[in-house]
């Protein structure tokens, strides 16, 4: 039994050590080993439940619209992530087909993408400025292709707290990695 939980273990370890020594003070490690993909996400959010849609959804619980998530979708097998297209073609993508698709009541710009790679995998960067009826909203996206699925991890927050928590979203977003 040791032996199962051992890798389990060192893996949330160096997330602690990780996240101790990045100046990541005040997050908190989720790990879903079974569909193998980890994040950080800030201390006093919470789950919530959600059904047909994101694998897992945490909000913050004063601030209950700040929210992280993941969404994990099928792509064409043998299919990568550049195979799909430059990060701006997939933000674009994304854009017109989650974030604000048509007959949504939102609309969304794409104000950075760009790629870079961790562990020998390739994750795209996005960044949108959203408009919703009632008000004005801040997205960061990180994507990747692993094992036949593309992984979409994104944290939103209001137009008026991205100043107070873009450093902190930015660096959950970063956290984000598929074993």
């Amino acid at each position: 039994m040791l032996k199962k939980i051992a890798p389990l273990l060192l893996l949330v370890l160096s997330l602690a050590i990780h996240g101790c020594t990045t100046g990541a003070s005040g997050l908190q490690s989720y790990v879903d080993s079974l569909k193998g993909y980890q994040f950080l996400y800030p201390n006093g959010w919470v789950p919530i439940t959600v059904t047909d849609g994101p694998d897992v959804v945490f909000h913050d619980i004063i601030e209950t619209t700040e929210n992280v998530s993941v969404v994990i979708s099928p792509v064409p097998e043998g299919k990568t992530l550049a195979d799909l297209g430059t990060p701006s073609e997939v933000g674009y993508q994304l854009q017109k087909n989650a974030i604000a698709p048509p007959d949504s009541g939102r609309t969304a710009e794409l104000v950075n993408a760009e790629a870079r790679e961790v562990a020998d995998k390739t994750y795209y960067l996005l960044e949108y400025n959203v408009q919703l009826p009632n008000q004005e909203r801040h997205n960061l996206a990180s994507v990747v292709v692993n094992r036949g699925k593309l992984y979409t991890f994104n944290a939103s927050t209001t137009e008026r707290r991205w100043g107070k928590t873009e450093n902190l979203l930015e660096a959950v977003v970063k956290s984000f990695s598929v074993n």
